[in-house]
């Protein structure tokens, strides 16, 4: 039976609208963004199916783009459009945090890293530009690889931060292993990115590592 087949209150886009988003499953969800099935099969359906091959939601999203239209009833098409659903949301997140409160608190900025961090696949470092009250002036991908003292620049960092006016920076990267626990590395380009700033009076507020499911703060951890 075709989804318009069914009872009202049953259907998700009517649901949503009654309801509101948080009252849908994650199925409910993404069967309104792929909004047809395949032949037999309703929207829900193909979002059930989809949701149990690739296991979860998260999961989904941060396949890659082959193995997505890889998915029976996915395609080109529907992953574009998925993507960019996800990126909407975190853009909102980025003008949120620009208008609202500071990043000076450890969980904040956990939040906002892992929402950017958490699921890719790759090792990336980054830094969170931040003006005199701590809010955000700009999140920046400075560059992809593995994190070791060699690939480190402070006087980048440095150069980058003057340019945007910044009062004070977080650093962070992810472990694509999923395990956040700082390596001795971790520890040095920490304080040599620390020591750079200081010397143009902008202050190195944390460096955050991101693993899954979890973040580790190395100012919590009193090495800052």
């Amino acid at each position: 039976m075709a989804i318009r087949d069914w009872p009202i209150d049953e259907r998700p886009r009517e649901k949503l609208l009654d309801k509101g988003a948080a009252a849908l499953s994650d199925a409910e969800l993404l069967a309104i963004l792929l909004r047809t099935g395949t032949a037999g099969h309703s929207a829900l359906d193909l979002a059930r199916n989809v949701l149990t091959s690739f296991q979860s939601l998260r999961k989904l999203i941060a396949s890659d783009r082959q193995r997505f239209c890889a998915e029976p009833g996915l395609g080109p098409a529907r992953y574009a459009e998925l993507q960019a659903s996800v990126e909407i949301a975190r853009r909102q997140l980025s003008e949120t945090l620009r208008a609202g409160p500071s990043l000076s608190s450890p969980r904040a900025t956990r939040d906002y890293l892992s929402a950017r961090l958490r699921d890719l696949e790759h090792e990336v470092f980054c830094c969170v530009y931040l003006d005199k009250r701590h809010r955000l002036i700009q999140f920046e991908e400075l560059f992809r690889g593995t994190i070791d003292g060699a690939s480190v620049h402070p006087r980048e960092i440095v150069k980058l931060a003057l340019q945007r006016n910044s009062a004070a920076v977080i650093i962070a990267h992810n472990h694509p292993s999923g395990v956040a626990e700082p390596s001795q590395a971790d520890e040095l380009i920490t304080q040599r990115v620390k020591e750079a700033l200081a010397l143009v009076d902008i202050r190195l507020l944390d460096h955050i590592i991101v693993g899954d499911g979890q973040c580790v703060s190395l100012a919590e951890r009193g090495l800052i």
